[in-house]
């Protein structure tokens, strides 16, 4: 089996620990291989406009999600959700950035870190899985926000695109929001989620330096000045205005400087008419 048909098998599953069992599953296979210096195949596939998702959670519109203050217990349940959602929007996201572009030639590290990356983020939803159920709850029992897979559509035909909106804007934005995450459950004494938002903050970054890595691999085989390129595809493929406290010094790990960021926030005007 190519990788390619391996992401594809994972964007064609519904289930969420399925889909994570799987995604560690082909991971370790292809690193098996990797390190035993096997021949591995890239191939081609055709992924699914929209992966498989399972009957719940349902759904909503960003603005139908329910606002629950973190102060109680069922607040806090609710942002594991959310996150556990994110993340499991993530795995996708990752085995697409291998199918959906597998017709460019790209170094056999592109493969690696990609691969790497959906591998850590089905554990990081496993272990938000976890702490939901050691809550009495669980993935699906609320409703979860609708427009995560939008970037992934409005960036389908875009490899540069894709990189500099999922990665390197939507990632990124974990690395701002996550320390304010983990302090909410270090005040409710909750180990077991400050240990887990802890692991993925610390793999976040390098998910964001893959993004950025590859983003400016491609824009030096381009010949394109990456910075201005950036600026252009955010304001083409992102829906808004990016919004600071920005974690400047995660973001400077990740390869991301202040100059990339800064000029987008507030009103972002339209990217300039093509000719």
């Amino acid at each position: 089996m190519t990788l390619a048909e391996m992401a594809c098998i994972i964007l064609n599953t519904a289930d969420g620990r399925t889909k994570t069992e799987r995604s560690r599953e082909f991971a370790a296979q292809w690193f098996r291989q990797r390190k035993a210096d096997l021949p591995v195949e890239i191939g081609t596939a055709v992924p699914p406009h929209m992966p498989a998702r399972p009957d719940a959670p349902v759904l909503l519109a960003p603005r139908d999600v329910p606002r629950r203050k973190t102060g109680s217990e069922a607040g806090r349940n609710a942002l594991l959700h959310a996150v556990a959602h994110i993340e499991l929007n993530a795995v996708d996201l990752h085995w697409d950035l291998i199918a959906r572009f597998c017709n460019t030639t790209m170094p056999i590290g592109y493969y690696d870190d990609w691969v790497k990356a959906a591998d850590e983020e089905s554990k990081h939803f496993n272990l938000m899985c976890d702490c939901l159920e050691a809550h009495g709850s669980f993935y699906g029992a609320m409703p979860a926000h609708a427009g995560m897979w939008r970037a992934a559509e409005d960036t389908a035909k875009d490899f540069l695109g894709r990189l500099a909106v999922v990665p390197m804007v939507l990632e990124a934005r974990g690395l701002d929001v996550t320390p304010g995450m983990i302090r909410i459950f270090e005040n409710a004494k909750d180990q077991q989620v400050v240990d887990a938002l802890n692991v993925i903050y610390a793999e976040e970054v390098a998910h964001v330096a893959y993004g950025s890595k590859w983003f400016h691999f491609l824009c030096g085989r381009g010949n394109i000045d990456p910075k201005p390129k950036f600026h252009e595809l955010v304001r083409k493929y992102f829906h808004g205005p990016l919004r600071p406290p920005f974690n400047e010094e995660k973001r400077a790990e990740a390869g991301i400087a202040p100059d990339f960021y800064w000029p987008l926030i507030g009103k972002m005007p339209p990217p300039p008419a093509m000719r």
